[in-house]
């Protein structure tokens, strides 16, 4: 099966109240956007909120998007600045590589192929169109000092926590059921529900040891200590810099992290749980 969307981000003064979407049909589409941000942060959101939402499946994407920046940066650009340790030819870092790097780990990770394909903007292109209505009524909810509709999300896909150094203002996501992503210091600021997740603390720790942690060290925090099976656990750092965790917690549901080395410190970039069907 493939799934076929659209993605577009939309800014009210380019830096200015912003918001970003993603479309596949009126029951599956989100969006959400930030007080203040830029088109092209919008634009990349989109995708990289996309390509969470749909992880857990091993579905083929198409990603319909009038960004030639997105799409140039995603299947062009981005080889050659990782080559360089994320530095143009010019030695300067390229724009939004925050959320570039965060993007590149999601679609490392993905069991199923991605394709982006270029439509114009304000065609008549429906999925685009959807899309971009509702980016733009995002930015204008944010223009307004109210809350934007998020939209029904993915079926399956649980909440994924965004995290954007645009603005200090937290995410149009809607806050995850279970406990929150720590608020970081630094490159990301996430949201927090007022206590600080200790399993995240703990991914954090190994990884600032520079050690993965062994299947078999691996317990949760906060409940009854227990080991959990091989299968509960994957750890893998895909590049220098990256490391994606997931890990089957006891609701039952699947947790995903993403960190990123920067400056030194490893920082969580995104973070996402999934209920599991019961069987």
């Amino acid at each position: 099966m493939t799934i076929i969307a659209a993605a577009d981000g939309s800014a009210l003064g380019n830096p200015g109240p912003a918001g970003w979407a993603w479309y596949i049909d009126d029951d599956t589409w989100a969006a959400g956007g930030w007080e203040k941000s830029t088109n092209n942060r919008g634009e990349l959101q989109s995708v990289l909120h996309l390509l969470l939402s749909t992880a857990h499946v091993p579905d083929d994407l198409v990603i319909c998007c009038d960004s030639q920046y997105v799409i140039k940066s995603l299947t062009q650009w981005m080889p050659g600045w990782k080559r360089q340790g994320w530095r143009k030819k010019d030695k300067s870092t390229p724009k939004n590589v925050d959320l570039l790097k965060q993007l590149d780990a999601a679609l490392h990770d993905r069991r199923g192929a991605v394709d982006f394909r270029w439509v114009k903007g304000h065609a008549g292109h429906p999925l685009n169109e959807a899309a971009d209505e509702r980016a733009r009524a995002a930015a204008t909810a944010f223009s307004r000092g109210k809350k934007p509709e998020t939209g029904p999300g993915f079926p399956g896909a649980g909440e994924v926590v965004e995290a954007d150094t645009a603005t200090a203002s937290a995410s149009a996501a809607p806050a995850p059921s279970g406990p929150a992503a720590p608020s970081q210091e630094g490159l990301f600021e996430l949201p927090t529900q007022g206590e600080e997740d200790e399993l995240a603390l703990r991914e954090k720790n190994w990884l600032r040891s520079g050690r993965a942690p062994r299947r078999k060290d691996f317990v949760l925090i906060g409940e009854e200590p227990r080991r959990l099976s091989p299968s509960s656990l994957d750890v893998q750092i895909p590049r220098e810099g990256v490391a994606i965790i997931r890990s089957q917690t006891s609701e039952p549901a699947l947790r995903s992290s993403v960190w990123i080395a920067e400056r030194g410190r490893w920082e969580l970039a995104q973070h996402q749980v999934s209920p599991l069907a019961e069987g």
